[in-house]
């Protein structure tokens, strides 16, 4: 062990109390065209993307994000230590689903967000992914989000319809609206004020972008795994299982002919503006994301001079095994340290 888009929009008045960032100018479309907005008056209409107009950390950042609507509508499961429940939001405009379970008390209980590595849309069903993770995090007295993300089990179909990979902004803006719907229902025994998120693998880079482009909105994280920081590594690791009309290379080019392009969608690129701290976990066995990218990763952070902790498991793969009680008590513990011992930051 080692330490060391181009898409319908929702229009929604503003207002002073409404849970969104109003972008301070127009952007750019995939296509070219302009999403119009205005911040000069807290009465002018905000445009609520339902992706982003431009795939970019940048944009990402200064996008008007309305996460609402939160509702535990099935009890799953009612244990001595916690209450599991199927739970939908939306995410500017769009159903999301997932599961949240709620340990049982008087509470508040710090929250947790969980972000999920890939499992196909087709197989995948509400809540699956990160489960035994789910339930060890409640009976630690953590209430944990588990968001299903646009287009798994019962959420809404992503709206774009121009084939090209998106970085996992997507993905990201249901994440950080997850917060957002939980802060807007004012749970009684949920403190969302300080919020804790665990990502493995995919989730790990939904869990940066979220952490890169809404630096203010989490107060610790947890990376098992991760893919790379670097979305054209992604990308090109798994572009064999991207449909066959893909059209990333068509229109942003390559980190070679559009360099900029790229960086603007990659977290590495804004690793300085990171504020919460990093606990990173990583097999040496990983056949799926190498052991070299979180060695990086831990590196390029620590040249940013960011608060990273980085544990290395030899012998485990991507989801861990023996050493997976070791980590979920190092999570748990870094969670409870960095969620419960601070004064609550304001709102």
């Amino acid at each position: 062990m080692r330490l060391h888009l181009l898409l319908p929009a929702l229009v929604l008045a503003a207002c002073a109390s409404a849970p969104a960032v109003v972008p301070p100018a127009p952007a750019p479309s995939l296509s070219g065209a302009v999403v119009s907005s205005s911040s000069s008056s807290v009465s002018a209409p905000v445009v609520i993307e339902k992706l982003p107009s431009e795939l970019s950390i940048p944009h990402f950042r200064r996008m008007a994000l309305v996460g609402t609507g939160l509702d535990l509508y099935d009890m799953l499961d009612d244990n001595a230590a916690y209450t599991r429940y199927a739970v939908r939001y939306l995410s500017n405009g769009l159903t999301i689903t997932g599961i949240m379970n709620i340990p049982k008390g008087a509470g508040p209980f710090p929250l947790i967000v969980f972000n999920h590595g890939y499992i196909a849309p087709s197989v995948y069903t509400q809540g699956r992914g990160l489960k035994r993770e789910q339930d060890y995090m409640a009976r630690q007295g953590f209430a944990v989000l588990h968001t299903d993300y646009r287009g798994h089990a019962g959420s809404d179909e992503s709206p774009m319809t121009e084939d090209v990979y998106d970085g996992n902004l997507e993905y990201a803006m249901d994440s950080a609206n997850a917060v957002a719907a939980v802060r807007a229902a004012n749970l009684p025994t949920v403190d969302a004020t300080r919020v804790g998120m665990l990502g493995h693998s995919l989730g790990g880079g939904v869990t940066m972008a979220v952490l890169t482009g809404r630096p203010d909105l989490v107060s610790a994280a947890v990376l098992y795994a991760p893919v790379n920081a670097s979305v054209w590594e992604n990308f090109t690791r798994w572009r064999s299982e991207r449909d066959e009309g893909d059209r990333t290379v068509t229109q942003f080019g390559t980190p070679e002919t559009q360099p900029e392009t790229w960086a603007r969608l990659s977290p590495r690129t804004y690793f300085a503006d990171i504020q919460a701290p990093i606990l990173l976990f990583q097999g040496s066995a990983d056949k799926d994301v190498p052991e070299a990218w979180s060695d990086g990763l831990a590196v390029d952070l620590e040249a940013a001079g960011r608060d990273i902790e980085y544990v290395e498991y030899p012998g485990e793969g991507h989801e861990f095994g023996p050493k997976w009680s070791d980590f979920m008590a190092r999570a748990a513990a870094f969670f409870q340290r960095e969620l419960t011992s601070q004064p609550a930051p304001s709102r």
